[in-house]
C-alpha cells in the first residue's frame, strides 16, 4: 500500500535561526510536531485524549541535517505515516528548501500509543493511518 504525502508550508521567521541566521537545529522538531497535528487535526487529537483516553509520545528519533533553512525561506514539510504492530506509529518528516534537489533535514520518529496512566495500550483505527 503506497502511503499519502502530507505538505505543510513553514515559513522562516528571524526568531527561528541561530546567530548564523540558519535554522537552530531543534526547530525542526517543532516543524515536524506541527505537520503531525496539520495531519491528524488539533480538533481530533483532543477527541482522542478526551474520548479515548490515549495519546502519542515520542520514543526515538533518527534526524539528520543535510542543508540548513534560512530566514525568509518556505519550507516543504513532507510527512508520511504507519502503524507498526498494535502500539507503535513510525512518522517519516522532511524538510524541503525552495527549489531543494533533495530534502535539507530528514527525520524518523517512533511515537507510542499510550493510556492516561502513560501505559502502552493498542492503538485503535483511525484514518490517518
Amino acid at each position: 500500500m503506497a502511503l499519502t504525502t502530507h505538505h505543510l508550508d513553514v515559513q522562516i521567521y528571524y526568531e527561528d535561526t541561530d546567530h548564523s541566521g540558519v535554522v537552530y537545529h531543534a526547530n525542526y522538531l517543532k516543524f515536524f510536531e506541527r505537520a503531525r497535528e496539520h495531519v491528524i487535526g488539533t480538533k481530533e487529537l483532543a477527541r482522542m485524549w478526551h474520548e479515548d483516553g490515549i495519546g502519542f509520545a515520542v520514543y526515538k528519533i533518527e534526524i539528520g541535517y543535510f542543508d540548513g533553512a534560512v530566514f525568509g525561506d518556505t519550507l516543504d514539510i513532507r510527512s508520511t505515516c504507519r502503524k507498526e504492530g498494535d502500539y507503535k506509529i513510525i512518522w517519516t518528516h522532511e524538510a524541503w528548501r525552495p527549489q531543494g534537489t533533495k530534502a535539507a533535514v530528514k527525520a524518523t520518529l517512533e511515537l507510542v500509543c499510550l493510556d492516561r496512566n502513560k501505559r502502552l495500550t493498542p492503538i485503535p483505527h483511525y484514518d490517518f493511518l
